[in-house]
């Protein structure tokens, strides 16, 4: 699997300001080093893990943590199975896939409980329903969860595919097809794309939220690949820690946080977007069952609700146990 996943990990885009490299080697005042790498550029949902650098969280729980660019969840989760990095930042579905595909990793605990996934467009459009996409162009990727998702949103919305047009575009690609007027509509995550166009076009945004249409799942969370749970569990729970007081000290100042991701990389949207994206993310982090409770608290019967809508939706083709995807053990608790 190493062969095979070699050089999925892309460049590093920040290094945390006390450096260290990847892999749990002891770092200067006994910290340990360790890796993360996102399910994409950094954007306003990372803000957490910068402000963490930032307020010295994780330095506190021992760790001297790295973060590093991802290029899709779906190679994130491949490369932290690989140990191509110690904890990874990705989509539940992409993790459901590969661990269906033999790929040895787990979640950690999901943050975005509440699926960001939505429909997006200029609110001129009059859409305000899924029946009004009828008729309408959609840009989507071809392959990723949104596109094998988005089937079952229109059926519980009394629609088909072919009641719209299927355009397949490359993810940057979806959103000048949307302001240019190619396409109607693009299928996104509302904690991403949205405040992106509105800022480009100067035009108002509105969604389709998945979730307020009757189709929720878990969306992005932490993870790690089975090997390190075994030979470190204690890195482990020290990441988990950090990680959810870094959430929950963001949550309380999402300026703050926004702020802490200045100059994290060159496709960093403004900061105007970055705190719009991160203040859509905190609407993400629970369900029903967790309110109330700390960011990455997960429920096991939210878990099985999510792994039976990746199974009757086709992103996995036999449902297992939520231990199969979940190391409950090391999960966050509060």
């Amino acid at each position: 699997m190493r062969k095979v996943l070699a050089g999925l990990l892309p460049a590093v885009l920040l290094v945390a300001a006390c450096g260290g490299g990847g892999g749990g080697a002891a770092g200067s005042g006994g910290a340990q080093e360790a890796t993360l790498t996102l399910n994409w550029y950094p954007y306003g949902e990372h803000a957490p893990f910068y402000y963490g650098l930032k307020q010295g969280i994780f330095e506190k729980h021992g760790i001297k943590l790295k973060i590093q660019a991802g290029q899709g969840s779906g190679k994130t989760v491949q490369a932290t199975g690989a140990g191509q990095t110690d904890f990874g930042w990705a989509d539940t579905s992409a993790l459901a896939t590969a661990v269906e595909n033999g790929v040895p990793v787990k979640s950690i605990g999901v943050y975005l409980q509440t699926t960001p996934a939505s429909v997006q467009f200029f609110t001129e459009k009059n859409i305000s329903t899924p029946a009004d996409l009828r008729g309408r162009s959609v840009a989507t990727t071809a392959g990723d969860a949104l596109t094998k998702t988005f089937p079952a949103f229109l059926k519980r919305n009394g629609m088909q595919e072919s009641d719209v047009s299927i355009q397949n575009i490359d993810p940057a690609g979806k959103m000048a097809a949307v302001i240019s007027g190619r396409t109607d509509v693009l299928l996104g995550f509302a904690s991403d794309q949205g405040p992106t166009i509105k800022e480009k076009a100067g035009k108002d945004v509105s969604y389709l939220r998945f979730s307020e249409f009757g189709l929720n799942y878990f969306s992005n969370g932490l993870l790690a690949g089975r090997s390190l749970l075994q030979k470190d569990p204690e890195l482990v729970k020290k990441m988990v820690q950090a990680t959810q007081e870094a959430w929950t000290a963001a949550e309380q100042d999402p300026q703050a946080a926004a702020d802490a991701m200045k100059g994290a990389a060159e496709q960093l949207p403004s900061p105007t977007v970055v705190l719009e994206q991160f203040k859509t993310t905190l609407t993400l982090l629970h369900t029903d069952a967790t309110k109330g409770k700390a960011p990455g608290v997960n429920s096991a019967d939210d878990w099985k609700k999510t792994i039976d809508t990746f199974q009757q939706t086709g992103i996995i083709g036999k449902a297992a146990e939520p231990s199969a995807y979940w190391e409950e053990s090391v999960a966050p608790k509060g």
